[in-house]
């Protein structure tokens, strides 16, 4: 076999060597690790999830959106209601949770597809200011709807159903461990994360992504090739809005309580910190942003004690969510300035070697 092709064939077996590592490193997370981390594994792949979804808009078809956090809302707080019983005096449907999931991700699609004609027609700054209007409508409701959302004290979360298994806090012991509602819901997470990322990537590489990112780079250019753009952009602005309900179901059963203050403004520009850090147009920069993002104030708040400048909140330092905010505030200048791709753009610099004909 000629050194063409045997480099190749090593490089598939390397990779595929790594990602079968690490998915048994995945698997094997939840019998090592204690709530604390897998909460916040948690987190960061219901924000991965939400992060493709916005990738999917703003990288990949260059539509601006400040109103991700909307649309994580309807999902979390539409689960609540259809999963809810009633019982703690706020209106619930009943529903089986499994179904309850599903509804409450066709329902923010739906809340997109209402927004759609409007995200349609409208670009850059003007669909960023539109959208950021939904923000506030969303805050007014989740405030004072108090029958469907609590109000400022939110809801409680029911514990999802699947075939048979609760993924709540009773043990289920597996292996001589017990599992609660962390592990359990850990598995869940990476399916539905995998799932996504699939998904993304396949839109991406097939004919919708080469349209959406024609629409992206010269959407008049784009027109007259044949690409029905407001078409394009309405949908993608609908699988956007369900990526980000998807997340706001799994980030209401990974918290177990939904409160408005958590859906504003700053989630959503932490979103747009995500993809421009990991990188516009990628669904690896999208999850690669989202953990660096959403785990590292939770990374400060537990070793508060041991890092300089960095205190708990009251305590008369710099508490640890304006830390992380000044942090990854940074990161997007030092991205924009010096690495235009993200983070994904230096690993694949790695990968390809130090030929700089391969590099190109």
């Amino acid at each position: 076999m000629s050194e063409a092709l045997v480099k190749p064939v090593r490089l598939l077996r390397t990779r595929t060597y790594v990602w079968a590592a690490g998915a048994v490193l995945l698997l094997a997370l939840p019998f090592y690790l204690d709530r604390f981390w897998l909460q916040a594994g948690l987190f960061a792949m219901a924000a991965a999830i939400g992060a493709i979804g916005i990738n999917l808009l703003t990288g990949a078809t260059g539509q601006l959106s400040m109103g991700h956090a909307f649309f994580l809302a309807v999902g979390a707080y539409g689960y609540c209601v259809f999963a809810g019983d009633g019982g703690d005096g706020l209106s619930g449907l009943g529903l089986p949770t499994w179904l309850a999931a599903v509804l409450a991700v066709l329902v923010a699609g739906v809340a997109g597809g209402l927004f759609s004609p409007i995200a349609g027609r409208l670009s850059g700054a003007y669909l960023g200011i539109a959208t950021l209007a939904l923000v506030f409508i969303g805050q007014h409701v989740m405030f004072n709807a108090h029958d469907l959302t609590g109000g400022s004290n939110g809801r409680d979360v029911p514990p999802l159903s699947l075939f048979g298994l609760t993924f709540d806090d009773s043990e289920l012991v597996v292996a001589a461990v017990p599992f609660g509602s962390a592990e359990k819901l850990w598995y869940a997470g990476l399916v539905l994360l995998t799932a996504c990322a699939l998904f993304a990537r396949g839109v991406l590489r097939g004919r919708p992504g080469r349209a959406m990112n024609a629409i992206r780079d010269h959407r008049i250019a784009a027109g007259v090739m044949g690409v029905p753009v407001a078409r394009y952009r309405a949908a993608v602005f609908v699988l956007s809005s369900m990526y980000a309900g998807l997340a706001g179901v799994l980030l209401a059963l990974v918290f177990q309580r939904t409160v408005p203050d958590y859906f504003g403004v700053v989630l959503s520009l932490e979103y747009l910190a995500m993809i421009v850090i990991g990188g516009l147009g990628s669904v690896a920069g999208a999850v690669v942003g989202a953990v660096f993002v959403s785990l590292l104030p939770q990374l400060l708040t537990r070793y508060s004690d041991t890092l300089p400048l960095v205190s708990a909140p009251g305590t008369g330092g710099v508490a640890p969510g304006e830390a992380a905010r000044y942090l990854y505030g940074a990161a997007v200048v030092a991205v924009v300035l010096f690495l235009p791709g993200g983070l994904v753009r230096v690993a694949a610099r790695r990968r390809v070697g130090t030929d700089p004909g391969e590099e190109r």
